[in-house]
């Protein structure tokens, strides 16, 4: 890990509605292990928008939302008219190194939006090889995750490292899912 540094890590249900039950206390604490995880991964952190930097916190948010709500959004940031799994606002990667800004030795990553109904949807449908609503909720977590630290995928190869590296951040550090 990057010289011990404090990880802390917002999750917040915006879906009242939603039929699902989120433990939310469990996700933020896995949420948690898995990061830690990625980042005692030298050569994850080497290959993510943390290299060559030094924090004492680091922290991001998440938020679970519907699908009306993470619509509004890809339509709003991305221009695409329909609703998506995930949505990742990457603040600190996104911003060219010049303009990084860490306010007293903190970097705030950014904030991940999940889309509960498309996570139930996807897990029905088995879209990722989840079987369970669980399993594909804390796969899009990973997910964003990774594209909080830098990660993109732009070709199917790509793709697939980031896929391959959110099972391993799952499944290596001992969450039930």
């Amino acid at each position: 890990m990057i010289n011990n540094t404090e990880i802390n890590i917002f999750i917040e249900n915006e879906y009242e509605n939603f039929e699902g039950n989120v433990d939310l206390a469990a996700l933020t604490q896995d949420a948690q292990k898995m990061t830690e995880y990625l980042l005692s991964k030298e050569e994850w952190v080497k290959n993510s928008c943390l290299k060559g930097y030094d924090c004492r916190l680091l922290y991001f948010d998440a938020v679970l939302c519907s699908d009306e709500k993470i619509h509004q959004i890809n339509l709003n940031y991305r221009e695409k008219d329909c609703p998506t799994d995930v949505i990742t606002f990457a603040i600190f990667a996104d911003s060219p190194e010049e303009e990084r800004f860490i306010f007293d030795n903190e970097i705030n990553l950014g904030e991940i939006f999940i889309s509960l109904d498309r996570t139930a949807i996807q897990a029905k449908e088995n879209t990722h090889h989840r079987q369970s609503f669980k399993q594909e909720l804390y796969f899009l977590l990973a997910h964003g995750i990774l594209h909080l630290l830098g990660y993109d995928h732009t070709t199917e190869e790509t793709l697939q490292t980031m896929w391959d590296m959110q099972k391993e951040m799952i499944e290596e550090t001992g969450i039930n899912v």
